[in-house]
């Protein structure tokens, strides 16, 4: 039996926020849910840096990922260590979902088993590319432009193209980028996530931007709200996660209203927030598919 059956992976500024610094200790209360549920059912578990030099992985039973949220900054860092540790144990989500979700070129991958996703244009790091051109392939005045490896709207901008074209220019020395329309649903009724537990919808929540903003996240100023979605909304993101390589044991799918469709932004594989909060019954359905997989339910 391995010392640690499963290590809850972090970001290291994570690991002990300041106790009067609210979304930290939000991080704190979300991982709790999951550590008590896990030891529930017999599994020891704790919070561990992906980057802790001290840990031992060869004694560790499964790696979870959950709040790595510094790991698109240190992407030359964390590419390396995920391929590394991959060799030693199992992963969660998988080695391979995992791998694949953190491109965001996966959303052809998507479109290509008919799940409908925002209308995307991809751009190689060094290419050049004339905006206004990409503008009228897509159809549409105003873009949002981002890299294809990215988190927490890192690098991302909304505008037409003449005031996009610098910005754009500039990130593409650097990075692979993504053109997209921009979504005014966005503005009038928010971006929508819904969790997705072993393939089965487990809750939804809206986000909508600051007043004079467009980016949801809340380190952007964005308001997370309860949400009650439809049959076809459940639907539309269970047939999402299905489209999946494999089957993830999370995942989260954000979307937007596109007149009378929907359409996937996301669909988070690597280190989502889940939003336990709204409802701590799904950190107990996550631990329970997690013993599943280690042959422990």
């Amino acid at each position: 039996m391995p010392a640690l059956d499963v290590a809850i992976l972090t970001d290291r500024r994570l690991l002990n926020p300041p106790l009067d610094e609210p979304y930290g200790c939000q991080v704190l209360l979300e991982e709790a849910w999951l550590l008590h549920h896990l030891k529930r059912l017999g599994l020891s578990a704790a919070r561990v840096a992906w980057d802790d030099p001290q840990h031992d992985w060869s004694n560790t039973g499964t790696a979870l990922f959950r709040s790595t949220w510094d790991y698109f900054e240190r992407y030359d860092e964390f590419s390396p260590w995920l391929e590394n540790v991959a060799r030693i144990l199992p992963l969660q989500n998988r080695y391979d979902l995992l791998s694949w979700n953190l491109d965001k070129r996966y959303l052809r991958d998507l479109a290509e088993q008919g799940v409908a996703i925002v209308p995307t244009l991809y751009l190689e790091r060094g290419s050049t590319a004339d905006l206004a051109m990409l503008a009228a392939r897509l159809g549409c005045h105003e873009l949002v432009i981002k890299p294809v490896v990215s988190g927490s709207a890192r690098l991302t901008f909304r505008g037409t193209p003449a005031l996009l074209q610098a910005q754009l220019d500039s990130c593409l020395v650097s990075e692979a980028m993504m053109v997209q329309p921009f979504m005014p649903t966005v503005l009038e009724q928010g971006e929508l996530s819904l969790m997705v537990i072993d393939g089965r919808f487990s809750h939804a929540i809206r986000k909508t931007p600051a007043p004079g903003d467009f980016r949801v996240q809340d380190d952007h100023g964005g308001i997370v709200h309860p949400y009650f979605p439809s049959p076809a909304e459940i639907e539309f993101a269970e047939r999402a996660v299905a489209a999946c390589p494999v089957l993830p044991l999370y995942a989260r799918v954000d979307l937007v209203e596109d007149g009378d469709r929907l359409r996937i932004m996301e669909l988070e594989l690597v280190e989502p927030e889940l939003f336990f909060r709204f409802r701590p019954q799904a950190a107990e359905a996550l631990a329970q598919g997690l013993a599943k997989r280690l042959g422990r339910g």
